[in-house]
């Protein structure tokens, strides 16, 4: 199974929409892109395996797998992503501006109620990022 997730770039963040089936769940904010920086810009565009993760910070949140040159990129809750993603991607309810958005989660949550219950049965999950 899969998520598409359709960007479009900007110089001041990164804005997406995630979708499921062809149908849109939410959107997304990210970092802008700058040539895969640690820290500092969004990913690659790609095909990336998604895992359950726990942390005390984010609660139950998305995982994607071998992210070439990265470690630790997330599908967690952010409204602003300058202030609060260092090169993960946040689903948000709403679009405000480029890289900054409302109700973050309440979109993840729309994305883990499709995406857990199919990790839960041990089958595989992607997130495919396009633009």
């Amino acid at each position: 199974m899969e998520l598409v997730l359709w960007r479009t770039y900007f110089p001041s963040g990164t804005n997406g929409d995630i979708l499921f089936n062809g149908l849109k769940l939410c959107s997304s904010i990210e970092l802008p892109w700058k040539n895969n920086q640690q820290r500092i810009s969004c990913i690659p565009e790609g095909k990336y395996e998604l895992v359950k993760r726990y942390s005390l910070r984010f609660k139950w949140h998305l995982q994607l797998k071998d992210v070439k040159g990265r470690d630790l990129i997330l599908i967690h809750p952010a409204n602003d992503a300058f202030r609060e993603l260092k090169g993960c991607i946040a689903p948000v309810t709403t679009i405000q501006s480029p890289g900054k958005g409302l109700k973050s989660r309440s979109a993840l949550e729309l994305i883990k109620a499709i995406v857990y219950p199919v990790l839960d049965e041990k089958k595989p999950f992607y997130l495919t990022i396009k633009s």
